[in-house]
């Protein structure tokens, strides 16, 4: 805190342009989370405010400008007329205008120090020391039927320190201008007048008073002590000898019973003293950053953890729906070239077996696939001139073709009943659509017809694998299997071999010819080959309806695996976002409320409490 000897509220003026600056830099950043154009409203008038403060408490001596408010035929401007000694709306301005406020000056200040608000207004200098740091404003009537002149009051009135709220006995408690006091009262500090007092030294018809209801009406808004002069400004701007700006006043007789305008007089001049318009400007600052705290608290994002929690359990069970949906597609579309997805498994299973076997699998393969291949097969893959071989079958172009064909029928506008699905229930759940529409329509328009056939690719390829490379028990049936095959054959050829030399050398020949004789062991290994090829077949199928379940569980959960991360990545990313900008808000709202708990110690150093109310 600085010392006492340093004028405390000019070192005010930096901390408010660092709001100011900040505040901007806030409006003017992306915001996740979205703002209402009212808000953004209410935040820019707010960041003026900001810099018309700082500009103001820039200077050693901040000026105090009081302006005089009320209804039409109150007698705002014979007041001001009779507080300035003249009319002063005939008198020489300094900038001579059609507008109808008019600002009372002392003539050291300089024009340039006025707020901008108030140097387009019509400009009247005096001479009087006891009003040198106050400006009395006098403004157009609140209630006035010409719209540009309730216009002119709202732009003046965010630069008054102090309301004049002058009432008279028929408008002292109007609707229009009890709202706007009720609306301001924390802003600004409200002083009471009811002129023309010669007038409500009676009952009126509710049989009470105009000061005693108004007064009644003030304690009930918590002004226990309001401050409330009664005038007649009239007789004083009819009598300008009557001096009435000087310390002399005191001994002027009213010219009815209570009236004070020697008072009200006296509290301009003498009562506003240096102190306690440190602490009217304190408490309007800080009235200012209160609203603008209460302000950033109202458009402060939430927490969206839970609703995030609830919506991604939710958007799991969606997304798993979607993902065997998908696969369902992309299965079917697998189905009519289930002889090549055969013919790819066989082939690569043929791989494993040596020897005969290897032989006799290569040409079996290739006799019950000729003239098969992907490229005859699939319409919208063209076709070549030559018939190509199973083993230069292109998996990825296969499963890339079908994907696309997956994609133009049915996937894509699933994605987007998909997305549609997920955003309503995220909405349902507490996270508005605004929040998730763009990140979730960006993942719906990635190339999901790449990624599904990237699925299919690795899905194939991995259960190819589990067939032809299992693991545990079944590895080493399917090593002992392949191993009969690869060897029984040539044993059994070989036995049929020998079988027929002892006969020919030990024992008596046969009795069939020699040329027979020698087919029989190309026989025995032929049936033994047959044999063992209905004994692979049974004991490792690779018919694509005992693949088809296995590559469904597969594609699925890979599917899933695709969809959950891309979706639940955006749930959480503007999840993440929306934390970091509530951190940012909260941030922003500590250094105000600091800035506001040390103006209110200044404001407690004079007694303005009768200027606010409770």
């Amino acid at each position: 805190m600085p010392p006492d000897n340093q004028p405390l509220l000019r070192t005010l003026a930096p901390a408010l342009r660092e709001l100011e600056r900040r505040l901007r830099a806030w409006l003017d950043a992306k915001h996740r989370y979205p703002i209402t154009t009212l808000q953004r409203a209410s935040l820019e008038g707010l960041a003026g405010d900001l810099e018309r403060q700082a500009d103001a408490l820039q200077m050693e001596k901040p000026l105090l400008t009081i302006i005089l408010m009320g209804g039409t035929g109150v007698g705002k401007s014979t007041l001001l007329n009779a507080l300035a000694g003249g009319a002063i709306a005939n008198a020489s301005f300094a900038r001579p205008t059609t507008r109808d406020p008019v600002v009372y000056y002392h003539h050291s200040i300089q024009t340039t120090r006025l707020d901008p608000a108030l140097q387009f207004c019509k400009l009247a200098s005096h001479d009087r020391p006891a009003l040198e740091q106050k400006i009395l404003v006098d403004t157009p009537d609140l209630d006035s039927n010409d719209l540009a002149n309730r216009e002119k009051l709202m732009r003046i009135l965010p630069v008054a320190d102090i309301v004049l709220y002058v009432g008279s006995q028929e408008k002292y408690h109007d609707k229009l201008g009890w709202e706007l006091f009720l609306e301001q009262r924390q802003r600004r500090a409200f002083a009471f007048v009811l002129n023309k007092w010669d007038r409500c030294l009676h009952p009126g018809a509710v049989g009470v008073r105009p000061d005693d209801d108004l007064l009644r009406d003030l304690k009930a808004e918590g002004f226990q002590n309001p401050l409330l002069f009664r005038t007649c400004a009239q007789h004083w701007v009819d009598h300008p000898a009557s001096p009435v700006m000087s310390e002399a006043n005191g001994g002027v007789s009213p010219p009815v019973e209570g009236e004070q305008f020697t008072e009200l007089v006296h509290w301009l001049e003498q009562g506003l003293t240096r102190l306690e318009v440190e602490a009217i400007k304190a408490r309007g600052v800080s009235q200012l950053l209160r609203q603008l705290e209460e302000t950033m608290e109202a458009i402060c994002p939430p927490d969206l953890s839970e609703p995030a929690e609830r919506i991604r359990s939710a958007w799991t069970r969606m997304l798993g729906d979607e993902a065997e949906g998908a696969a369902s597609v992309l299965l079917n579309t697998l189905d009519p070239y289930q002889k090549e997805i055969e013919h790819h498994f066989a082939t690569e299973r043929q791989k494993h077996f040596t020897g005969l076997m290897a032989w006799y699998l290569h040409a079996f393969n290739r006799l019950r696939y000729t003239g098969s291949t992907l490229r005859d097969q699939i319409p919208f893959a063209g076709r070549s001139s030559a018939v190509r071989t199973p083993q230069e079958w292109d998996l990825a172009r296969f499963t890339e073709a079908c994907s696309a064909a997956a994609s133009e029928q049915h996937l894509q506008s699933r994605l987007k009943a998909l997305t549609n699905r997920l955003l309503v229930e995220a909405d349902t759940l507490g996270i508005p659509l605004g929040l998730l529409s763009e990140p979730a329509e960006s993942v719906s328009h990635l190339d999901w017809r790449q990624r599904y056939a990237q699925a299919m690719i690795e899905v194939i390829a991995t259960v190819e694998q589990g067939w032809s490379q299992p693991k545990g028990v079944k590895r080493w049936f399917q090593k002992g299997v392949i191993l009969l095959a690869d060897w029984l054959p040539g044993v059994a050829g070989a036995a049929m071999g020998t079988l027929l030399l002892w006969q020919y050398t030990m024992g008596s020949p046969p009795r069939s010819f020699l040329f027979m004789d020698l087919l029989q062991p190309l026989a025995a290994m032929l049936i033994t080959l047959v044999i063992m090829h209905i004994v692979v077949a049974l004991c490792l199928p690779l018919r694509w309806q005992a693949i088809r379940g296995q590559f469904h569980e597969r594609l699925e959960k890979r599917l899933r695996e695709d969809l959950t991360q891309n979706y639940e990545q955006l749930l959480t990313d503007v999840t993440q976002e929306v934390l970091a900008e509530r951190r940012q808000n909260e941030g922003f709202a500590r250094e105000i409320e600091e800035v506001a708990k040390w103006l209110g110690e200044r404001e407690q150093a004079a007694s303005i409490v009768q200027l606010y109310g409770k």
